[in-house]
């Protein structure tokens, strides 16, 4: 592997870990920062889906700890639709003294040729710093 196969970002939060899980697992939660609208059937090998008025993008739950730990698997951006191959999130929510500490991290970039992780890689930094910064938003209005 030439390359990284993950990304990871941490943010604080100024609210407790079950008002972040609800943001993260629930349809309005998600819709309000991810996205205009959600879907989620909140069970392991459950499905969900997130539209945003360009397109729509389904997920895989594969990990759920309540509150604690959240883990879907999709689509890789940049990828044809048919493409199977997929990366996998993790959300993992940490209490602090003042709230909650969110790390979310995607892996799977590896299976890649170079191109493909150019735009895709790229494109996902790109995108978790910005939806973390509209989640964080949404939390510090909520």
């Amino acid at each position: 592997m030439g390359f990284p196969d993950r990304i990871a970002r941490t943010v604080d939060v100024a609210r407790p870990p079950e008002r972040v899980w609800t943001a993260l697992t629930t349809p309005e939660g998600l819709a309000a920062w991810f996205g205009r609208q959600a879907r989620i059937d909140l069970r392991p090998g459950g499905a969900g889906s997130l539209s945003w008025e360009e397109h729509t993008t389904d997920f895989r739950i594969e990990r759920i700890e309540e509150p604690h730990v959240f883990g879907f698997t999709w689509r890789i951006y940049g990828l044809p639709a048919a493409d199977p191959r997929r990366t996998y999130v993790e959300f993992t929510l940490e209490p602090t003294g003042t709230g909650t500490r969110l790390t979310v991290v995607e892996t799977g970039f590896a299976q890649l040729s170079p191109a493909e992780y150019e735009v895709s890689y790229s494109g996902n930094v790109t995108g978790w710093a910005a939806e973390l910064d509209e989640l964080v938003a949404y939390l510090d209005g909520v």
